[in-house]
């Protein structure tokens, strides 16, 4: 089962993540909500619209915008609508 881990802490596991640009996207739902702040950071992808972030924050460590998500894609990329995929030291496996 796909699992993202941080600071030797598991953040998110799903069997549901949808793989796009070698990114797993894991289900809103899935994601631990205690271990995750919001940011106001966005990003714009051409193909998939503009991307949301949220900071991972366990045992007092911060791993600043290293989560992120697309609350409204475009159409082609509808699919990973309200998913999490991660990056900045967040393993996947």
């Amino acid at each position: 089962m796909p699992t993202a881990r941080w600071n030797d802490t598991v953040i998110a596991q799903s069997d549901d993540t949808v793989v796009v640009e070698g990114n797993h996207y894991f289900p809103a739902d899935s994601i631990v909500a205690e271990y995750f702040e919001d940011s106001a950071t966005h990003s714009h992808c051409p193909w998939k619209g503009e991307a949301s972030y949220k900071t991972i924050v366990v045992d007092g460590k911060r791993n600043a915008d290293a989560a992120w998500y697309y609350p409204d894609p475009k159409p082609k990329a509808a699919e990973i609508k309200d998913r999490f995929a991660f990056w900045k030291g967040v393993a996947v496996k």
